[in-house]
């Protein structure tokens, strides 16, 4: 009788060991290792900065709107002007692993300061990519983000011509 018992639990044992090995031959599909680590979102600043061009203004002011595909507009009594000086929005580019989500957060308004003693307020825009993202390219190769702003104009006595100049706070968050 022990000896059957014996002989049993060795059965049973071996069935344990043996079941797994099976299942994993008859398993459908590819088995993969772990995923590397997540790296930290990278991000520089390109030469494309955030740039509203030559306008004209009025007695009331208004706004001058960079959008993030580089388009420009305006309201109020804003006369956009050609004249040779380039608008854009800023450009960044972005290295992190594939299916990270990216969200960009504006900073507060910026002051921007002209070398005629006014003063320019300065929102930050959409991006794009709209936010958040999911970059979709391997790590290594760059995820381009345009980001746009709208500049508040005031009157001509307030906002007299020249050039304005300042610096902008957006952070990306990485999940």
């Amino acid at each position: 009788m022990r000896f059957i018992k014996n002989m049993e639990f060795c059965r049973m044992r071996l069935i344990l060991k043996v079941l797994p090995v099976i299942f994993l031959f008859i398993t459908p599909g590819q088995l993969n290792a772990q995923e590397d680590p997540p790296r930290p979102v990278q991000i520089t600043v390109t030469a494309q900065i955030l740039s509203f061009g030559a306008f004209y203004h009025g007695a009331v002011g208004g706004t001058v709107i960079i959008d993030p595909d580089d388009s420009r507009s305006a309201t109020g009594d804003i006369v956009l002007l050609g004249m040779g000086y380039s608008f854009s929005s800023a450009l960044y580019e972005i290295l992190a692993n594939p299916g990270t989500i990216i969200s960009v957060l504006n900073g507060d308004d910026a002051t921007l300061t002209g070398d005629n003693g006014g003063t320019l307020t300065l929102q930050i825009g959409d991006s794009d990519p709209l936010s958040p993202f999911v970059t979709t390219v391997p790590y290594g190769v760059i995820t381009y983000l345009n980001v746009g702003g709208t500049l508040l104009v005031g009157n001509s006595g307030a906002n007299p011509p020249g050039n304005y100049t300042g610096t902008f706070d957006i952070t990306l968050v990485q999940e």
